[in-house]
């Protein structure tokens, strides 16, 4: 018995020393690379006009950061550079990118959208221009993620702002208007729900992917495909939505940003995402999913 406390103890020691390393390390790393230029952002604030951002995630960060530069918008022009063709750290097979976070053909998508939020004076793609705060970082420091990934952007800019108020404005769209759509990507899907109660409703919708219409349509049947033309179009299309239903992608991004009526199927292996404000509720399970979407359904 006195042996296997032994090993227990040491065991639990090692782990410790382990752990302690680490962030000793992490320490050194931020010290040396990135606390001075954290630092300078709140000067950088202070003394000019003119504030560049930059970013070369995924679409949906850069959703994410828009309430950010809505705030800085108030006393500061903004121009906000869009990093293309930046390889990911891991090879996604159902990434809409490729291999890039985003290429040109995401950000001809992309712009539309950007272009008609007014707190915005310019977008344009970086190609070396100077940039005061470059939200790349996030995902260079020596930190964890595995939180509200809406609040990413807080901590390299030092600016936080209400996220329960809208930051996005786009038109009704023309003709799809009062449909239950969906924008459900392959990646952190919830295996404890399923979308086939849906199917006794009127037309729901798909506006992401052929490839994910095709998976989510084998459990869905009466489910209808829509390709928007970009991501403007799907803004339109999302904020006329009776209801918007999507997991973790750019879907439930921009349904946040309008405060549409939206359900976020939340993924219990990475939950790194949640709803802010009025009009959203996230699920975990089968009998959650169903209860709030008949709330927003019999309105």
């Amino acid at each position: 018995m006195k042996n296997f406390f032994s090993k227990i103890f040491n065991k639990n020691k090692h782990k410790k020393i382990k752990i302690d390393l680490q962030q000793k390390k992490d320490v050194e790393i931020f010290r040396s690379k990135y606390e001075n230029y954290i630092n300078s952002i709140q000067k950088t604030l202070k003394k000019k006009k003119e504030i560049s951002f930059l970013h070369s995630g995924h679409i949906g960060d850069i959703i994410n950061i828009l309430p950010i530069i809505k705030e800085i918008s108030k006393t500061h022009q903004c121009t906000l550079f869009i990093g293309i063709n930046v390889p990911l750290p891991v090879q996604y097979n159902d990434h809409p990118g490729g291999k890039f976070f985003l290429n040109n053909k995401i950000y001809d998508m992309l712009y539309p959208l950007l272009k008609s939020q007014k707190y915005i004076y310019k977008i344009d793609i970086f190609n070396k221009q100077e940039i005061d705060i470059n939200f790349d970082l996030i995902r260079e420091l020596p930190i964890n993620l595995l939180f509200d990934n809406a609040r990413y952007g807080f901590h390299i800019a030092g600016v936080q702002v209400d996220l329960s108020k809208k930051f996005l404005d786009v038109e009704e769209h023309s003709s799809l208007k009062n449909k239950i759509t969906i924008l459900r990507s392959l990646r952190y899907q919830n295996p404890y729900i399923s979308y086939s109660f849906l199917e006794k409703m009127e037309d729901p919708y798909y506006l992401g992917t052929l490839e994910e219409y095709n998976y989510l349509k084998k459990e869905l049947k009466n489910l209808k495909f829509y390709e928007c033309k970009d991501f403007l179009e799907m803004a339109s299309i999302i904020k006329s939505s009776k209801v918007f239903i999507g997991n973790s992608s750019l879907g439930i991004d921009i349904a946040d940003g309008l405060k549409t009526p939206r359900l976020l199927e939340g993924s219990p292996y990475f939950p790194a995402r949640q709803v802010h404000g009025e009009n959203g509720f996230d699920f975990y399970f089968q009998s959650h999913f169903e209860k709030y979407f008949n709330f927003f359904n019999n309105k």
